[in-house]
């Protein structure tokens, strides 16, 4: 079964939630359903170090697993890149050093897309 937007954004939000208890910085979930053709629902978070970029993804792996039964196609970059990627299909999670985060700017090229969530 595809999963809809709204599995999406439950699926979302359980990132949300699981970045925020882990301490990761600068969360950003952006809505875009209808302005992105290959996913509805980007999360951005920044981490203050490598150590603390592979716990956050480790933990949404884990959380993701045991609350949708869901789980990532395979990652991209790595903690020593300053940036992983998890790819849950309508969910993409980006997980970025805070250079990395200036560098890419994702919000300001994706500033087409609503933001649902930012938190500090």
């Amino acid at each position: 079964m595809t999963p809809t937007p709204a599995d999406g954004l439950d699926l979302a939000h359980t990132v949300v939630d699981t970045l925020d208890e882990k301490k990761g910085e600068d969360i950003v979930l952006l809505d875009l359903v209808g302005v992105c053709s290959f996913a509805d629902y980007f999360v951005l978070v920044t981490g203050s170090s490598e150590r603390m970029l592979k716990a956050l993804a480790d933990e949404i792996v884990e959380r993701l697993k045991k609350a949708h039964k869901v789980h990532p196609g395979q990652p991209e970059g790595g903690a020593a890149d300053g940036w992983i990627l998890l790819d849950y299909g309508t969910v993409i999670v980006h997980i970025f050093s805070a250079d990395h985060r200036r560098f890419y700017r994702l919000e300001e090229l994706w500033r087409d897309g609503r933001t649902l969530v930012r938190m500090p």
